[in-house]
Formats: C-alpha cells, sequence, structure tokens
C-alpha cells in the first residue's frame, strides 16, 4: 500500500474512473450479483439485523439490504463510490443506509460486538500483503456479535490466466508476464495501467481464503464458487437472457459451487465463517 488509510494509487486511479457502479449491472457482472446475493441470503439473519458492507462500493449490496429492512453501514476507501452511493440515495428516499463512509477495511469506527454481519467482498483482493488482510478480517471479526457472520470474497488465483486464454489476451506478452506472476504468488499488477487487465490486487488460492480467515479467529464454514465456470461462457448473454437456460446455469454452479477441485474456475470465490 502506498499509505497506511487507503487503497494503493493504481487500484484507486482504476476506480475513479467511475465504472464500478454499473460493472454488476452487465455481462458477467450480473451473474456475480446474483449469485452473491443468493450466497449471503442463506446465512443472514432477519432484518433489521444490523450489516456493514465494508468495500462496498458504490453501495450495489447495501441497497439491496436496505430495502429488504435491514440497518446498513457502507464504508469505501475510493470517495467516488460513497459519493455515487449518495446520489443513488436520493432516488430511493424509503430505503436509506444508516451511514455513509470513506473508510479503511483495518480500522472501522465501530464498538465491539455490536454488528451481525460483515461483507468483505473488496478489500481482501486490494490488501495485497497477508498482514493487511488479517487485519481487516480481525476488525470485522471485533466489531461482529458472537455468532455473528463475514462474508469474505476473493479473486481467484487462476481467474486472469483463464481471462486471458478465453478472451485472447495472452496474444500479449505483457499480459502473459500478468498471469505468470499471478500463478507465482497471486500479486497482480498491472505496470502500464491497461484498461481491461485489473489493477494492483492480490489473487487467492481458495485455500489460503480459509487460512487466513482462521488466523483472525473465525469458525471457517465453507468457501463457495460464486461465478463457476459459467462466466467463460462465450454466448453468456443468450444464456443469461433466456429465464429457462438461466436457471439451468444457475443450478449448475450450485451443484459445483462446493467442489474443491473446481473452486479455482470461479473468478470470485466467497468464504463465510462465523464469529
Amino acid at each position: 500500500m502506498s499509505d497506511s488509510s487507503r487503497l494503493s494509487d493504481e487500484a484507486l486511479s482504476h476506480y475513479e474512473i467511475g465504472q464500478e457502479q454499473e460493472r454488476l449491472s452487465q455481462g458477467t457482472g450480473l451473474l456475480e450479483f446474483v449469485r452473491t446475493q443468493e450466497i449471503i441470503s442463506r446465512y443472514l439473519p432477519p432484518a433489521p439485523a444490523v450489516i456493514f458492507d465494508v468495500g462496498g462500493g458504490a453501495g450495489v449490496y447495501s441497497y439491496w439490504l436496505a430495502q429488504q429492512g435491514y440497518e446498513v453501514h457502507l464504508i469505501d476507501a475510493v470517495p467516488l463510490h460513497i459519493e455515487q452511493a449518495q446520489r443513488f440515495a436520493a432516488a430511493q428516499p424509503d430505503y436509506p443506509l444508516a451511514s455513509l463512509t470513506v473508510g479503511d477495511a483495518r480500522q472501522l469506527n465501530r464498538a465491539d460486538n455490536s454488528v451481525d454481519a460483515v461483507l468483505l467482498l473488496g478489500p481482501l483482493y486490494h490488501l495485497i500483503e497477508r498482514t493487511e488482510r488479517i487485519l481487516a478480517l480481525q476488525e470485522a471479526y471485533r466489531i461482529l456479535k458472537p455468532g455473528g457472520f463475514v462474508f469474505a470474497a476473493g479473486i481467484s488465483r487462476f481467474a486472469s490466466t483463464l481471462d486471458g486464454l478465453f478472451q485472447g489476451y495472452l496474444q500479449d506478452p505483457e499480459f502473459v508476464k500478468i498471469v505468470q506472476q499471478d500463478l507465482i504468488d497471486g500479486q497482480h499488477r498491472n505496470p502500464n495501467n491497461h484498461p481491461a487487465y485489473f489493477t494492483t490486487a492480490f489473487l487467492h488460492h481458495p485455500d489460503e481464503l480459509q487460512t487466513e480467515i482462521e488466523a483472525a479467529g473465525f469458525d471457517y464454514e465453507i468457501t463457495l464458487a460464486i461465478e463457476g465456470p459459467s462466466w467463460l461462457l462465450q454466448n453468456f448473454d443468450e444464456h443469461w437472457h433466456d429465464l429457462s437456460r438461466r436457471q439451468q446455469l444457475l443450478q449448475a454452479i450450485r451443484w459445483l459451487e462446493a467442489e474443491p477441485s473446481t473452486l479455482g474456475m470461479s473468478a470470485h470465490i466467497i468464504a463465510i465463517a462465523r464469529k
């Protein structure tokens, strides 16, 4: 990190373009959104439980939860994301968030044992050092009530390799170097800021996500594939916009979601753990 209180300069620049707000409303982002909602909903206590959406971007998940009656607090390291969330709040005044704050996953302004669930759907892949990721997990642990859940998402160690294969990026020697480093240690770098090659991040092996969660003191429950292999479909839009085929796609993902041998094929994985 270039500064102990924020994202790397590269990641901040990446998100200040403003595209994250729309990412989950198009293409395979729709699949990521629906599947994440589905998984979270299996474990959340009834509303009006208190939820901290840490690293929640422009608040896509926060507002979905607020609409269900939850008390939701949104924290993100990118000021633009909080500004976007505030503008969205004006469009749905009947479902306000309890708070919107520019903040750091490693230092949350909340009392101990006071939150029912914590979403960490972004911080763990932008905290590139293991010690920093564990700090963020420990903060989630601190503010959670006993029995509360954390939902910790990671990008798969193999996502860029698979994306490069199916999108043709592996024809670019620059991208090949990125992939090779990803596979060695998960440290993803995009030195020339190519817009399709993501930004400074850490890519988890599925086993690493579990060990980090356990190191923070949680009782680990399970790691699930969010998209499974379906994000690699070359005719994804045809599947998604045909309701029958969409249901078949989602069912196939559920069949495979906990299978260890295919977890790494999912672009994103999510671990669920309890305090």
